[in-house]
């Protein structure tokens, strides 16, 4: 089940250049992202309605006369030009001139887009037919920090609900991470939490973080962290001292049924940081490539249609994960407002 009516990240807004059109699925969806030379982004299907060319294979036109001055996207099968604002067709260059047709009628269709902290998410409706507008925007950062400074991303042959729940999973860390810089197996010790909800996920309340996260010192002083999860696929983990924070976004976005893209991006305040970011790189690489490993590894057991088991207190988080999703879900078919099933609650495991 991928979760619709809800904001979805898509890209880091650097990945839209002016004047560029690029094709994404995006749960499930075809999406064409484009990005006038003025820098208004902007989403619609990546299909053309006339004998579905997708669009992104064509091109942006600016200031297009047929649309009052609006930038539109050309087709490239018969040149069918759409509003970038819309989706509604501005132009069919093989009418003649005694040939009327209302062109306005016809939609390529579009997706609400948003453009925030140097972040690009688009809202992906129940029904890109009938699109209910949205009544919120997609979730705010939880920290000032105004553009990425770095970002790493891989895709996952997974479904998104084994991708978010590898995500929030905290007892894999000494076994999938196992470095010395990071966790070993060694350093297991018992661990109690305070998680309290937040709109649409739960949070992992402030706290010291781990004495055995040796990457946290890097930090300095005495740092604090709060974790945080929120629908569909998104997480937060700000860790702030004395003077700076840090914070690590990220996004486990459906492609489709089976592929999933991961994206972790961090944000910070620290000059020392950006000047040892090339070090930096290759360790975040190293844990996206070990998470991806063991995905892989889990469809060969997944191919077999086990019954799968979430045990307390470990696996709450997960429990949480698909009682949010169902809610989710109903309160969409029944009309009515989220409740968020999460109540505050302290978990204890072993990590």
């Amino acid at each position: 089940m991928l979760l619709k009516d809800i904001w979805y990240f898509a890209c880091p807004a650097r990945d839209i250049k002016p004047g560029s059109l690029q094709r994404k699925m995006l749960a499930g969806e075809p999406v064409m992202l484009g990005r006038t030379q003025g820098g208004e982004a902007f989403a619609l299907r990546d299909i053309c309605p006339h004998r579905a060319a997708p669009l992104s294979a064509g091109r942006i036109v600016e200031d297009d006369a047929a649309a009052g001055g609006a930038a539109t996207v050309e087709c490239p099968y018969h040149g069918w030009r759409f509003r970038a604002d819309s989706g509604a067709c501005a132009a069919i260059p093989s009418l003649t001139a005694d040939q009327a047709m209302e062109t306005t009628r016809i939609r390529a269709g579009r997706y609400p887009l948003t453009e925030q902290n140097g972040l690009i998410w688009i809202y992906i409706p129940a029904d890109w037919r009938r699109p209910s507008e949205p009544q919120d925007g997609p979730p705010p950062l939880p920290a000032k920090l105004e553009q990425p400074r770095m970002v790493e991303k891989a895709v996952f042959a997974c479904h998104v609900d084994h991708a978010v729940v590898g995500l929030m999973d905290p007892a894999h860390g000494p076994y999938v991470h196992r470095q010395w810089w990071w966790r070993t197996e060694g350093s297991m010790h018992e661990k109690q939490k305070v998680f309290g909800p937040r709109p649409h996920g739960f949070a992992m309340e402030r706290h010291k973080p781990s004495s055995n996260s040796f990457a946290y010192k890097l930090l300095g002083g005495a740092p604090t962290t709060e974790i945080e999860f929120r629908l569909p696929g998104v997480r937060f983990e700000t860790i702030r001292n004395e003077k700076h924070t840090v914070l690590g976004f990220t996004a486990v976005t459906p492609v489709d049924e089976d592929t999933t893209e991961v994206t972790q991006v961090f944000f910070w305040d620290i000059p020392l940081f950006s000047a040892i970011r090339p070090l930096m790189r290759p360790f975040v690489r190293a844990f996206l490539n070990q998470d991806r490993a063991m995905v892989d590894l889990q469809q060969e057991g997944l191919k077999f249609g086990p019954n799968l088991m979430l045990i307390d207190d470990a696996d709450m988080q997960a429990k949480w994960y698909h009682q949010l999703k169902r809610e989710w879900t109903a309160s969409r078919e029944e009309g009515r407002g989220f409740v968020n099933p999460v109540k505050e609650t302290t978990l204890r495991w072993r990590s």
